[in-house]
């Protein structure tokens, strides 16, 4: 796996929640995806799928940075800081949280089987 394969997918999937694209997310993310949020819940694909079908989650700023990829034979870890600003069930999401996303490749496609996210601030 090279380190520009995920780069990219990283970028598909942050613009794929920007803009709520389900149908992107479909593809990237993992039938059996775990994701753990900060509050500790561990949520799967079609939940978070569904927090976009409804009109749930709303992301008006999504901004990367101090990216860590590491390769590992055929998946990738990555860590990344994540500046969100948009709400949450009409409730304000604005802070900075920690990512942690494991990538797995199958055949030509990457796709996300696990995540972590903790709110930094």
């Amino acid at each position: 796996m090279e380190i520009n394969l995920v780069v990219n997918a990283e970028i598909e999937l942050l613009t794929a929640i920007k803009n709520a694209d389900v149908f992107a997310l479909e593809k990237i993310l993992h039938d059996d995806l775990l994701f753990n949020l900060p509050d500790g819940q561990t949520i799967t694909k079609g939940f978070d799928l569904n927090t976009y079908r409804s009109g749930k989650m709303k992301i008006e700023v999504l901004e990367a940075s101090d990216q860590i990829i590491n390769i590992i034979e055929n998946n990738a870890v990555v860590g990344v800081t994540i500046l969100l600003k948009g709400t949450y069930d009409n409730q304000p999401l604005d802070g900075v949280f920690r990512y942690i996303r494991v990538w797995k490749q199958f055949d030509e496609n990457l796709k996300v089987i696990a995540g972590s996210c903790s709110a930094l601030k």
